[in-house]
């Protein structure tokens, strides 16, 4: 009785490994699981390989991130003011490190981005935002100096080289932010040149497919049909059941048919092959640049070039003097002018700000710095507008002594009253910063400008210049062919309105896009209140200045 009880027990105390270690009762299913212990051997080999591989990609990362740093943290402000090396610094924290996150997430990587992510409230991110803005600064710094494709790539601006090379990579992502906002004429040029690295490249940056996704497309949409279809005949030998590019092949094709370039072979509707006679070459394309509703855009972008197009016989009337506009200080100290343009009168006032004040300045005005705005023309809004990019700060004159000093200069240098002056606005320009042309008045329908402050409109304008440019940046007015050009100290001055009260279309300025360098400016708006005896109205619009 007592045996049979006990076995049942036993049986029951069994059953768990009968269930799921079986094989220990027989050698021949032990040998079994040799082969599989050498699996897992492989499995984790492969694995260790890959998290090697996946070290020494970000151990090479941090290479170049360390030598990008020492060499950005050598001189601050000199390697920001190469519009090339903003650029890449940006590229660096925005679609690089997109990359660098992507690896680190293989594995031990999202416990590290989550501490990233944590601290983006105190560590500054640029945003996607901010990519797309300085490769558009790019663009704009490329068509305003007529900047070679080839030589911005090898770092070159002017003839000097000023950054490192970009990489087929980088040149990649230029041209696919220009892919983003339409614009195919950049996405050619850009991608083309990917393409010439991406065949100089012994560690490749990017995939070829990838450049000619773009490169194909965007040359079709510049109207060049024939080296489109070449470019997807290239696509198509890299992945060759690639849907997009086997419904453009064909619609290229429809397309040369009718235009006459390529026939029918036989009753196979077989096309023959339109082959490259040469490397593809964007030199060799008809590329339009993207259009836009500036009138004045050959002039102002010639202006920004250092162009001469002033008659000499009005630049040789144009003098230069001292003046005192009997303020008693002048008389011990008096003021230099210099004339730029006659009717308007526009002249330069040199030393009128001191280093010191400019610092200040300065100082006072980066920590309140925010997207300068432009007024709304229909509902009088203050609001972020592409054709002006910069960041700008208001400074009251009580709030510091420099302050109060440099208004009260520009009331006595031009006899108006500051009481109806708007605060000092002070600016810096950006990757390609600029300011298109506009006029600083407001005009006949801009009914609700400067409704809330109860002066009138802006009879004059102060502008200081508080940096030297080493490139670009100039003051340039399109309609009168006058460009000036910053000058650390001086000030630029002109009335906007006529005597009678009218705007001055003949005021109608722009800031050039800042080509290296760093341009800090401030500015004072004079307002008509208050000016009545000072600058007196005339009947005529030209009475007087």
């Amino acid at each position: 009785m007592h045996i049979i009880t006990f076995i049942p027990v036993l049986f029951l105390l069994m059953q768990p490994n009968v269930i799921y270690g079986e094989v220990f009762t027989a050698v021949v299913d032990m040998e079994g699981l040799v082969s599989t212990e050498l699996e897992l051997v492989r499995h984790l080999d492969n694995y260790i390989q890959a998290e090697e591989t996946r070290l020494k990609q970000l151990r090479k990362y941090l290479e170049e991130y360390e030598s990008m740093y020492q060499e950005a943290s050598a001189d601050v402000t000199k390697y920001l003011a190469n519009p090339i090396n903003a650029y890449l610094l940006v590229k660096r924290l925005t679609a690089d490190w997109k990359q660098v996150e992507g690896v680190m997430t293989q594995n031990v990587g999202p416990a590290f981005v989550h501490n990233i992510t944590q601290h983006r409230g105190v560590l500054r991110f640029p945003s996607d935002e901010d990519l797309n803005g300085a490769a558009v600064a790019l663009m704009r710094l490329q068509d305003t100096y007529k900047l070679d494709t080839h030589a911005l790539a090898e770092g070159k601006l002017l003839g000097k080289k000023y950054s490192r090379e970009l990489t087929a990579g980088d040149c990649w992502e230029l041209g696919r932010q220009s892919y983003n906002n339409g614009d195919h004429y950049h996405t050619v040029l850009w991608m083309g040149e990917a393409l010439n690295k991406y065949e100089d490249e012994s560690n490749k940056t990017v995939s070829r497919q990838d450049i000619l996704e773009y490169l194909a497309f965007s040359t079709f949409k510049q109207g060049n049909v024939k080296e489109a279809l070449q470019l997807t005949h290239e696509l198509l030998k890299i992945v060759p059941f690639h849907q997009r590019a086997l419904g453009n092949k064909k619609y290229y094709e429809d397309l040369l048919r009718q235009q006459g370039v390529i026939q029918r072979r036989g009753e196979t509707g077989d096309v023959d092959n339109v082959v490259m006679d040469e490397p593809f070459n964007t030199a060799n394309l008809k590329l339009t640049k993207p259009s836009d509703q500036l009138p004045e855009r050959e002039n102002y972008e010639k202006l920004c070039r250092g162009e001469k197009l002033m008659d000499p016989k009005v630049e040789g009337r144009l003098r230069c003097r001292l003046v005192t506009n009997n303020v008693p200080f002048f008389y011990i100290q008096p003021i230099k002018m210099e004339e730029a343009y006659h009717k308007p009168l526009i002249v330069i006032y040199h030393d009128v700000i001191s280093d010191d004040e400019i610092e200040t300045v300065k100082k006072m005005a980066q920590p309140r710095f925010k997207r300068a705005t432009v007024q709304n023309s229909v509902t009088g809004n203050l609001e972020p507008a592409n054709y002006r990019i910069s960041k700008s700060a208001w400074l009251k004159s009580e709030e510091h002594d420099h302050v109060f000093k440099v208004t009260r200069r520009v009331g006595d240098v031009t006899g108006l009253d500051m009481a109806t002056a708007e605060d000092l606005q002070v600016v810096n320009y950006g990757i390609g910063g600029h300011y298109e042309p506009h006029f600083d008045y407001a005009r006949k329908e801009e009914v609700n400008a400067f409704k809330d402050l109860g002066w009138g409109n802006r009879v004059a304008t102060w502008l200081f210049y508080m940096s030297d440019v080493e490139a670009g940046g100039a003051t340039v007015f399109p309609k009168l062919n006058l460009a000036l050009w910053p000058q650390k100290g001086s000030a630029a001055f002109w009335y906007n309105l006529h005597a009678n009260g009218e705007g001055n279309e003949l005021t109608r300025h722009a800031a050039c896009p800042v080509l290296t360098g760093s341009k800090w400016v401030s500015n004072k708006w004079i307002h008509e209140r208050n000016q009545e005896f000072r600058h007196p109205c005339g009947l005529k619009y030209d009475t007087g200045m």
